[in-house]
C-alpha cells in the first residue's frame, strides 16, 4: 500500500503525558479524602476522555454523575497547572517526524484529550513539525473509537482513508483505525499492552517510533 498520510494518537504514542496526569487527579483525590494511585495504574484510566479518567480513578461505591463532574472540573483546574511538568516526547519521535517531513507525508493528531490541552501539548514539545489537523475532545464531536475524527481528517486532506496509516497505543486507537478503514499499527512504548492492541485489530506493532518508516515507501 501506497501511504500518504499518518494519523497520530498524543498520550501513550508521541507524548509521555502519564505522570502530570496522574499528578493532577491525585491531588484531586487527595484534597478531597479519596485513595490516591500509582502513576502505572493510569495506564489504564487514560484513553477514552479526561471524564472517563475521573470515574475509573474515584472508588466505585462513590461514583455518581455530580461527584464525576465536580471532580472533572477540578481535575482540568489542576491539569492546567501541571501539564507539561513532566511530560516530554518519546524517544525517537523527532527522528520519525522528521523523516515523514522530508517524505511529504501529511500528518495529523486524534486525540480524546481536551482540544485546549492537546493544542497546548503540541505548541509545547512539537511544533518543529506540522500537523495539519489537530482534532481532540470537544463539545457535540464523538470520542475514539467513532470513526468520526479520522473520517473528518480524511476529508479534509482529501486523501482515501484506506492510504493513512494510524499509530496509537491503546485499543480504542486500533477499533478507531479498523472502523475508519486505515491501517492500524499498535505503539508497545506506550500505556497498553501487545495484547492489547492486537485483539483491538493491530495489523501490525512496533517497538519504536521509527520503525513506522517500514510501512512508507
Amino acid at each position: 500500500m501506497n501511504f500518504k498520510a499518518v494519523i497520530f494518537d498524543l498520550d501513550g504514542t508521541l507524548l509521555d503525558t502519564l505522570e502530570d496526569l496522574a499528578d493532577s487527579l491525585n491531588s484531586v483525590l487527595k484534597d478531597r479524602g479519596f485513595p490516591t494511585h500509582p502513576a502505572e495504574a493510569f495506564r489504564y484510566f487514560v484513553g477514552n476522555g479526561a471524564a472517563k479518567i475521573v470515574y475509573r480513578a474515584l472508588p466505585p461505591e462513590k461514583r455518581n454523575d455530580e461527584l464525576i463532574a465536580d471532580c472533572l472540573e477540578e481535575f482540568l483546574e489542576e491539569y492546567n497547572r501541571n501539564w507539561n511538568r513532566k511530560t516530554r516526547p518519546y524517544n525517537g519521535v523527532s527522528e520519525l517526524l522528521d523523516a515523514l517531513t522530508a517524505k511529504q507525508m501529511a500528518m495529523a493528531v486524534l486525540t480524546n484529550k481536551p482540544q485546549e490541552f492537546a493544542e497546548l501539548c503540541i505548541q509545547e514539545f512539537l511544533s518543529s513539525w506540522k500537523f495539519r489537523v489537530i482534532i481532540g475532545q470537544r463539545d457535540g464531536f464523538p470520542l475514539k473509537p467513532d470513526p468520526a475524527g479520522p473520517r473528518e481528517i480524511a476529508r479534509f486532506l482529501d486523501i482515501p482513508p484506506q492510504e493513512f496509516l494510524y499509530l496509537g497505543d491503546s485499543n480504542a486507537d486500533m477499533e478507531t483505525a479498523v472502523r475508519a478503514n486505515m491501517f492500524p499499527v499498535g505503539a508497545l512504548w506506550g500505556f497498553r499492552s501487545e495484547k492489547e492492541l492486537r485483539d483491538s485489530g493491530a495489523v501490525e506493532v512496533i517497538a519504536r517510533p521509527t520503525e513506522l518508516l517500514k510501512f512508507v515507501n
